[in-house]
């Protein structure tokens, strides 16, 4: 599948999101779970639970930017499969903005309270969506994806805290509409739209990858995110296409892909 249909492009627009099933066959899905495994393995213990749920003794394994880490990884993002649906919602210029995976271990995975993507890399024209791949399956009690539909009509929320989650009276988890996947299938969604995910207390881990793309052209309104990533180069630099400011840790423009042809800001 490498486009959507009128009815998809529809479903998205009037909820926020769209789950494509079977978007990646089992064995895909089972290649990457591996993959993903093994990125966990080499780089060691990692905990990305939010400040406002660590008092829960849970916690949750993550890693940036999978496609340093594993060529698998670095076909799969220009696979049309995922690129045609992106094009659907954003136009035909996408781009990638940051990618990352999550494993939720058994029993007491980390849970994500309820938030939505802006406050994190808010962009002028909000093309950025995220698109979640599930490479193993994700029903309720593995603590899969919530959302409340339609919300990204709101435009952005009031956040709250450190991690930026949104008021938990207005927008409680247990009142979101739980939205299970199974293995190889794609939830593409707006960063508007306000998501969480619940805790894993199954026997099995759950394994993603959460990748967020843009319109090019779109221009983030501050740098925050490239310059708390880890691992690069956090001195601010400018291309000389003048689009944005961008991390150097090895890596070319964002916006025009030019490597090496950046001066400081």
């Amino acid at each position: 599948m490498t486009s959507l249909s009128t009815e998809q492009i529809e479903f998205y627009q009037q909820n926020g999101y769209l789950h494509i099933t079977g978007l990646l066959t089992p064995e895909e899905a089972a290649a990457y779970r591996a993959e993903i495994h093994a990125i966990a393995e080499r780089q060691g213990e990692t905990d990305a639970t939010w400040e406002s749920v660590k008092a829960g003794g849970t916690s949750i394994t993550h890693c940036h930017d999978v496609h340093f880490r594993s060529a698998a990884f670095t076909r799969l993002l220009t696979d049309p499969r995922l690129t045609g649906p992106a094009q659907g919602i954003i136009g035909p210029n996408v781009q990638l903005h940051h990618n990352k995976m999550f494993i939720k271990p058994p029993e007491k995975g980390s849970p994500f309270p309820m938030h939505q993507d802006y406050p994190y890399f808010p962009h002028r024209d909000h093309s950025m969506i995220a698109i979640i791949l599930h490479f193993d399956d994700a029903p309720e009690e593995k603590g899969c994806l919530r959302a409340y539909p339609g919300s990204h009509k709101l435009g952005p929320v009031e956040a709250y805290g450190s991690d930026h989650h949104a008021s938990e009276k207005l927008y409680p988890i247990t009142r979101a509409t739980p939205i299970p996947a199974k293995a190889g299938d794609a939830i593409f969604m707006s960063y508007l739209l306000i998501h969480g995910s619940g805790t894993n207390v199954s026997n099995e881990p759950r394994t993603t990858l959460l990748v967020q793309m843009r319109d090019p052209l779109d221009v983030p309104l501050n740098d925050r995110h490239c310059l708390a990533r880890s691992g690069h180069d956090a001195r601010r630099r400018r291309c000389r296409c003048q689009a944005l400011r961008l991390c150097v840790g090895g890596t070319g423009c964002l916006t025009c892909s030019a490597r090496g042809r950046t001066a400081p800001v």
